[in-house]
């Protein structure tokens, strides 16, 4: 018999938030990812097209590790107008040495919301300049405020710029994050407006066609894409791609096959045959990242089964920590 911890959102927001040890769990993921060996297969999809909607399984083994995640995630994007979150899901953590479960993680996507925060956190950290303090948030979701407020962990971030296809809906956000950080938040009712003189630029959308322009980009501009998931979706425009002085991909085998990096080679801008970095060979000092102020970077963050398992992971740990007072038990097994 083996008993199963269960923890509710409620819990999960209890015990895990958007702060530096949450971003430090994910960049040890990127890490682990350079430098031990990981399994982690290809992204297993179903795509609900009745209903606008997506749901990915992702997963990854770390080698030495004591337990490994199942991510079972879902977009459905025209939920916001029926008064539901678009994003949703659950994990499941599972004993690396037996296979048997050990915690049901009813998250309903906030454990994927916080470690893709966490993760453009750490590509902001190792790709941008040390003094960016202007930001442009392409998107205006949930994804949108917590991007702000992951870079305001890692860069001092003076003033932010919000642009959405709704303009009352960039409006709306940016007066709150005015409010919640005490900085300068304004909505742009043109993107380009929203990039031009920003330092860090981050695009946070289910886009299937590019909202970011190569034409709109300066020297020292460091990019974040973290909405082009799926092979359909593209926020950025190839010729961005091919334009950047340093592209970095979360996971290459991922970006080649549905990140950004999927569309700029589709294009032709960029051959098949080029060599890309990867955040976690830059992490660890395999690769060099920015080695100048002037340089354009672009980092394709496409989501990876080793950051859910690393959330996962660090979520159970202090589950544990927190002791009964959190989660639930129950039995399974023969």
């Amino acid at each position: 018999m083996v008993m199963v911890m269960v923890i509710n959102e409620n819990e999960l927001r209890k015990l895990v938030s958007l702060d530096p040890p949450t971003v430090q769990c994910v960049e040890r993921a990127f890490h682990a990812l350079s430098t031990k060996p990981v399994e982690m297969p290809p992204i297993l999809r179903l795509n609900i097209t009745d209903h606008h909607g997506e749901v990915d399984v992702k997963t990854a083994y770390i080698s030495g590790d004591d337990c490994f995640a199942v991510k079972i995630g879902s977009g459905f994007f025209d939920n916001p107008k029926v008064g539901l979150p678009s994003s949703g899901g659950l994990m499941a953590l599972f004993s690396s040495e037996t296979g048997t479960p050990q915690a049901i993680l009813l998250d309903n996507g906030y454990l994927t919301d916080i470690r893709t925060a966490a993760a453009g956190a750490v590509a902001a950290q190792y790709l941008s300049c040390e003094n960016a303090s202007v930001a442009a948030i392409i998107g205006a979701g949930v994804q949108a405020e917590l991007q702000l407020e992951a870079l305001m962990l890692v860069r001092s971030i003076k003033e932010a710029r919000i642009w959405a296809r709704d303009f009352l809906k960039a409006k709306r956000l940016a007066e709150k994050l005015s409010m919640k950080f005490g900085l300068s938040v304004i909505s742009c009712a043109d993107p380009a407006v929203a990039v031009r003189g920003s330092d860090i630029i981050v695009t946070t959308t289910p886009a299937s066609s590019p909202i970011l322009s190569a034409a709109w980009l300066e020297p020292g501009q460091h990019i974040t894409a973290m909405g082009s998931d799926a092979e359909h979706k593209n926020e950025i425009e190839p010729a961005a791609v091919a334009l950047a002085d340093l592209y970095v991909a979360d996971s290459l085998p991922q970006t080649r096959r549905l990140g950004e990096l999927h569309h700029a080679l589709a294009s032709g801008l960029i051959s098949e045959t080029s060599a890309f970095l990867e955040l976690g060979d830059v992490i660890a000092g395999k690769k060099m990242g920015r080695s100048n102020g002037a340089q354009i970077t672009i980092a394709d963050l496409t989501g990876t089964g080793v950051q859910d398992t690393a959330i996962a992971q660090f979520a159970f740990q202090r589950a544990k920590t927190a002791g009964s007072v959190l989660g639930s038990r129950f039995s399974v097994g023969r």
